[in-house]
């Protein structure tokens, strides 16, 4: 495994982690606790140190999976990031959540699940400009951050974007920008990457295989199960991406390398990226995604 340090923060990660959206039941299955632990006990045998989480994988579900692991092993060898800002209602269906009174109780909703006295990256989750420039949600984020409670906190940007967020993300005193980035989806190069190499931010890729695509193994007319989230993509656009993942497997995939890691090293080769965080179904498919740190060049 290879490891970066998360832009100004001391936290040392490891360039592959762990995304756990698939803990809180919406990628077409749910997961037990013995599940949950073959993943994070594979991730943690190949040198992976890094979890990401959310209030809303679930109903803090995913957060409660984790924690019971860490109640069982040793957390200190673990940088624990999630989020805040949503109430989960059912399958995607959340409820918008950053009032000051909303996210102090997604706080010791998230600190009770995970086990923890205090969570290493606390992330401003996908939410809109408005909610972002509260100065009173920041003041208290700092707060909490003096108590020890959080140790360093960050912004997790909504999918379809925010330069704004990047701009003014050191203003607010964050230190870290999780962003969807891929070879699909390079938009952060001119959005968010400009404004992380001036404040030294760490970037986070999330979405690193584009939900899949970039594995290679779906073609045109892929499909998805109801109870996938998968599912509400939008079939031209869908088609769009398939027909560009052939064309880049054909043109840029070196032979005889795993499309995956390929795609997760691609990310890498921008020493601003201090880590992917790839979701997984299983321990195979951790050790599939800790390969690519093989392909990764030392920065």
């Amino acid at each position: 495994m290879r490891y970066r340090v998360l832009g100004s923060t001391a936290l040392r990660v490891s360039v592959i982690g762990v995304g756990t959206w698939q803990f809180g039941g919406e990628w077409g299955r749910s997961f037990s606790q013995t599940e949950v632990d073959a993943i994070l006990d594979q991730a943690a045998e190949l040198g992976i140190n890094l979890l990401d989480t959310a209030e809303c994988y679930g109903d803090h579900l995913s957060e409660a999976l984790i924690g019971n692991y860490l109640s069982r092993r040793d957390r200190s060898r673990w940088v624990i990031a999630t989020k805040f800002g949503h109430h989960f209602n059912k399958f995607l269906d959340r409820t918008d959540a950053f009032s000051l009174g909303a996210v102090g109780q997604q706080l010791k909703e998230s600190l009770r699940a995970l086990q923890v006295e205090a969570i290493d990256l606390y992330q401003f989750h996908s939410g809109a400009d408005n909610a972002f420039l509260n100065e009173d949600l920041w003041a208290a984020l700092a707060e909490q951050q003096r108590a020890g409670v959080i140790r360093h906190y960050g912004i997790s940007i909504l999918g379809k974007g925010s330069e704004l967020q990047a701009q003014e993300a050191r203003q607010r005193g964050a230190t870290a920008l999780q962003v969807i980035y891929n070879r699909l989806d390079r938009r952060p190069e001119q959005m968010y990457f400009p404004h992380a190499r001036r404040d030294n931010l760490g970037i986070l890729a999330r979405v690193p295989l584009a939900s899949g695509l970039l594995t290679g193994k779906y073609r045109a007319g892929a499909s998805f199960p109801a109870n996938d989230w998968r599912s509400t993509f939008d079939a031209a656009k869908m088609r769009q991406d398939l027909a560009e993942v052939e064309r880049i497997q054909r043109a840029e995939v070196p032979a005889g390398v795993p499309m995956a890691q390929w795609a997760l090293a691609w990310c890498l080769k921008n020493p601003l990226v201090s880590a992917v965080i790839p979701g997984c179904k299983d321990a195979a498919q951790v050790r599939a995604n800790a390969g690519a740190a093989n392909l990764v060049a030392e920065v």
